[in-house]
């Protein structure tokens, strides 16, 4: 169930090579969605919004590739974030 989670992490990690100025916090989301990916606790909705926000930020900065790439991962997030309870 927590692949979606580890993917958007692989993803992040990618885009992290192409994002000048952003790679070093695209690398703290990465690490913070592969934490949460192989992790024993429950996932909040409100945390994957945090980091769904900071990718928000993030994006229009970037090239076209690397904003494609926090697309998927954020298709990823949306994807997991379906089959948990909450808001």
């Amino acid at each position: 169930m927590r692949e979606n989670l580890a993917t958007a992490s692989d993803l992040l990690a990618s885009a992290a090579d192409d994002a000048g100025d952003h790679a070093g916090r695209l690398r703290e989301l990465s690490d913070q969605l592969g934490s949460l990916a192989e992790g024993d606790r429950d996932v909040d909705h409100g945390r994957l919004a945090r980091i769904q926000s900071g990718l928000d930020e993030i994006q229009p900065d970037l090239d076209d590739d690397a904003a494609a790439t926090l697309d998927e991962a954020n298709d990823e997030i949306n994807a997991f974030r379906e089959t948990i309870e909450g808001v």
